[in-house]
């Protein structure tokens, strides 16, 4: 067995340090703050550098909701006090470490202690203790102690430096007086003048002041340590120079940039004041907001197979996210799924053969999801029930678990309305999107730059009935969910694919459909929304598809089939990193006009139907037009940020049998 011998545990360093250095820094004693996101990788990066000597402080124990940044957050510390799991971490690379463990925390009581015979002090604090986070920089300016503040905010690294003798941590952020919420404020601005970060939240909810949770990353947690690290041997080895405060320091991995830049007066500036008083605002604003807002639902944990297969069933895509089921439980291997069409609601759904699709689109999600907690589905449908209301008995039985390979895009897949990149399919992603239809359906593929163009051209015109049919503008008022970048049960007005001039006008017309003819009719109000809705996303992808059944569709149980193919095909792009729409209703009208569905009352839009079908043949053919299960259109690029979410487990099931 290897005995450990520091001078070889550390001789790496040696060239950036000298060998003299080395043993300076073996003895010198950092007390470190908080065990956390930052706390913890500060205290094994600093172990790694050779410092002999650590205070560590904590009161708080390791849960699942730290794994995604936190160094000592594994399956084997949950619920392990922070401190302890750290210590025997930083002892794993060290044995000699001189460790002294708070398991208290830090407080005015223990303070002294806490920094006594300290070289340097790290603050690895959660940003909503700053009571704390003041005391403890009091505390060290009295007593001649240097301190660092590194903040892991979006994918860079904010910090500070104080040293004795310049501005201390109160005139630099201006505590003094202020209730607990300014006391946030003052800090972010103040550790990060310049919010680069704010380019790239792309879910601002995320931030709960009256919880105290915030968004975080493990590599800007990664990179505080780092650059902490940096710093820390400048300070304890006398190197310059060091720009302590005023001077603050930004360095954002994301945005590629780093500044450093001096607030001579902190916060008191006249700028800095400027954005203090706007985010007050903003901040008691958003508080009451969330004072305001229903108690959140406890997020919905699953305790059983069943659970966690119908959790991950329940993404499945669905025409408007109207989610056409819900789900009885008889046993643990009997589910029963409750499904419904919208054809009495909706015009896009008048044969049901939409909510068909969505159907066999949940089973296949079930099916896909089963195999990964060792069940095999058996799934029968019903017979003697309405059309209106299929219904489908699941039942399950044991076989081998293995995680089904397209699982893990279950959660994942969702629509992008906006352009994507034109870079065309290479074969791998062509072969596999054929591969996952089976040999019952094939792919007929529109791509190619004049092909786009024809395509733009048909979804243009097929836009202008959807936009002008008096039975299509209940359908378009009720699905929005405005001012949302989510919705459980609707689509959010973020992710429709309208920029916010023509989300506005949309949302203004939709108020009535005396609006929306007066603008179509006089002010060419269909033109803006084809345009940003079809024909831009049209001509910007890699290609369009339809998905074609070998035999004719004749009865509901062939949707349900098609539906199944159509979730393989979807979750297969998503594995894929294709990004992926939905473009179904030329299909829809196709069926109409070849089953003699009277859609609409105005017979202009059935004449444009007709002849938009015609095209359509000529385009793609009349077997892809007759027997078409799926259209849509996929490409590269990134995820939306806005999407449509769902109902809870709870919320869908109808019924439980214990």
């Amino acid at each position: 067995m290897t005995t450990f011998h520091y001078q070889t545990a550390f001789s790496r360093n040696i060239g950036w340090v000298t060998e003299t250095e080395q043993a300076l820094l073996r003895g010198k004693r950092v007390a470190i703050a908080g065990m956390g996101g930052v706390g913890g990788a500060h205290l094994l990066t600093l172990a790694r550098l050779g410092i002999g000597a650590f205070h560590i402080a904590d009161l708080d124990t390791f849960e699942l909701a730290n794994f995604n940044r936190q160094a000592g957050a594994m399956v084997s510390t949950l619920g392990q006090p922070k401190v302890e799991a750290l210590a025997r971490q930083a002892r794993d690379i060290n044995p000699e470490l001189d460790l002294q463990l708070f398991p208290q925390g830090v407080s005015a009581a223990n303070v002294d202690e806490f920094l006594n015979d300290v070289d340097l002090f790290v603050d690895g604090l959660d940003f909503f203790v700053p009571e704390v986070r003041s005391l403890v920089f009091a505390r060290c300016y009295e007593k001649g102690i240097p301190a660092i503040t590194a903040g892991p905010i979006g994918m860079g690294a904010p910090y500070l430096i104080f040293l004795p003798g310049r501005m201390s941590f109160e005139d630099y952020f201006q505590f003094a007086g202020l209730p607990v919420e300014r006391q946030y404020v003052n800090f972010l601005l103040g550790l990060t003048p310049k919010a680069w970060h704010r380019a790239y939240l792309v879910d601002p909810n995320r931030l709960d002041l009256a919880n105290r949770r915030g968004p975080s990353t493990t590599m800007a947690c990664q990179l505080c340590a780092g650059i902490v690290g940096i710093e820390a041997l400048k300070i304890l080895l006398h190197r310059q120079p060091v720009y302590a405060a005023p001077w603050y320091h930004l360095f954002d991995a994301y945005r590629g940039g780093y500044v450093r830049g001096q607030l001579r007066w902190g916060n008191r500036g006249p700028l800095q004041t400027l954005k203090r008083q706007l985010a007050y605002r903003m901040v008691e604003q958003r508080l009451a907001r969330e004072a305001a807002q229903p108690p959140c639902e406890p997020e919905f944990v699953p305790r059983t197979d069943l659970e966690h297969i119908l959790d991950l069933a329940r993404w499945a895509p669905s025409g408007d996210n109207t989610q056409p089921w819900r789900f009885e439980i008889l046993n643990e291997r009997h589910l029963v799924v409750h499904g419904f069409d919208t054809r009495h609601e909706i015009v896009y759904d008048l044969q049901g053969h939409a909510s068909q699709l969505a159907l066999g689109g949940l089973l296949e999600t079930i099916d896909s999801a089963a195999q990964g907690r060792g069940l095999h589905c058996e799934v029968q449908r019903r017979e003697g029930l309405p059309e209106t209301r299929p219904t489908f008995d699941v039942k399950f039985s044991a076989i081998p678990a293995e995680q089904h390979p397209l699982e893990k895009a279950i959660r994942a897949r969702c629509t992008q309305r906006r352009a994507m990149d034109r870079r065309p399919l290479g074969s791998r992603e062509r072969n596999a999107l054929e591969a996952a239809v089976g040999a019952d359906y094939r792919v007929f593929w529109l791509e190619g730059k004049e092909t786009l163009r024809k395509m733009a051209h048909l979804l243009f015109d097929n836009a202008e009935i959807r936009l002008t049919m008096p039975e299509a503008y209940p359908v378009h008022k009720a699905i929005i969910e405005w001012n949302a970048q989510f919705s459980r049960d609707r689509i959010p007005d973020q992710a429709v694919g309208l920029d916010p001039v023509a989300l506005r006008l949309m949302r203004w017309a939709l108020q009535s459909w005396g609006r929306v003819r007066f603008l179509n009719t006089w002010l060419g109000g269909t033109l803006l929304p084809r345009l940003q809705l079809d024909v831009l996303p049209a001509l910007n992808c890699a290609a369009h598809f339809v998905i074609v059944a070998k035999m004719p569709l004749q009865t509901g149980d062939d949707y349900v089939a098609g539906g199944r193919v159509m979730q393989r095909f979807w979750l297969t792009a998503t594995d894929l990193g294709l990004q992926f729409q939905p473009e179904m209703t030329p299909l829809i009208f196709a069926s109409y006009i070849y089953n003699d569905v009277v859609f609409s009352a105005s017979p202009r839009s059935l004449e444009r139907a007709r002849q938009l079908v015609k095209r359509m043949e000529d385009l793609m053919g009349p077997e892809a037009c007759r027997q078409g299960v799926y259209m849509g259109r996929v490409g590269f690029g990134p995820a939306p940020v806005a999407r449509s979410i769902r109902l809870t487990v709870d919320e869908l099931i109808m019924r439980r049998i214990p």
